[in-house]
């Protein structure tokens, strides 16, 4: 259960800011969708059959999910969840609403970073990096099992937008990851760990606009950042209506609340 009120509006401001981020992509791109679509489809059938996995595979355009599991959802405490079943949305939250909120939050937030990082890179790079989470989630007793969470994009369009995502959910084996969350971004390609600080997404704001926003956090306004930093009250305004469109939010508490989550304040 979510601990307290301001946690509450942290986590649903992260997913909020999240679904804007997906849902609102330009897709005008002239990629073969019906394609891509039925592409993505037995790809998650596949996974789910080989890893005994619940695979969804999420139509950030239509804004839809296909759920596929082989019949382990039911293993899992979840006879609802049918195989091949088709969801209005891309959030699936018979699965979602199970999870640990401390780790939710740090699923949200390292999929707004893994997004950011995929849009910063070519379109053909983007099948060498997957997210990958250990997290925590219910069973239909009401305990907590460790579950293995990875999260690739499997196709795009020639205008940069992301349309598919493949999510998949598998148990891990051992008790003792019944730990909190962790993440990594992972090129596995190279084989290498995408380190937070040390990649491009973490440069999504320059050094000037993490000082305007870090001095916004502390409540100066406009005015006292523009002396502070030595510039003028115009370019604090313009740097801080950069910050909102880079981050998708719409106020500087928002602005505020996000940049924390992904580690760049």
């Amino acid at each position: 259960m979510v601990k307290n009120s301001h946690f509450a509006e942290g986590l649903n401001n992260l997913y909020y800011t999240l679904n804007d981020t997906l849902l609102l992509q330009s897709f005008t791109g002239a990629a073969d969708a019906n394609g891509y679509l039925q592409l993505g489809q037995s790809v998650a059938r596949l996974y789910a059959g080989m890893e005994n996995a619940i695979s969804v595979l999420s139509d950030m355009h239509a804004n839809r999910s296909y759920i596929y599991h082989n019949g382990i959802a039911a293993e899992w405490g979840m006879p609802g969840l049918q195989d091949g079943q088709v969801i209005e949305s891309i959030w699936e939250r018979e699965l979602l609403d199970r999870i640990h909120p401390d780790d939710l939050l740090v699923k949200h937030s390292l999929e707004l970073q893994f997004f950011h990082l995929m849009k910063k890179l070519p379109v053909g790079e983007r099948s060498d990096y997957q997210l990958i989470c250990r997290l925590r989630m219910q069973d239909c007793n009401g305990q907590y099992r460790a579950i293995r969470h990875r999260l690739f994009y499997i196709s795009g369009a020639d205008d940069g937008s992301i349309r598919l995502a493949l999510c998949l959910y598998t148990l891990y084996m051992e008790a003792s990851h019944l730990e909190p969350a962790e993440g990594l971004i992972v090129n596995t390609r190279r084989g290498r760990v995408v380190e937070t600080g040390k990649e491009q997404v973490y440069s999504l704001l320059s050094w000037r606009e993490k000082e305007v926003l870090s001095l916004i956090r502390e409540g100066s306004r406009s005015k006292e950042i523009a002396a502070k930093l030595s510039i003028s009250q115009h370019t604090v305004n313009r740097h801080r209506q950069n910050i909102f469109e880079k981050l998708q939010v719409s106020n500087s508490l928002e602005a505020c609340k996000i940049a924390e989550r992904m580690g760049l304040i």
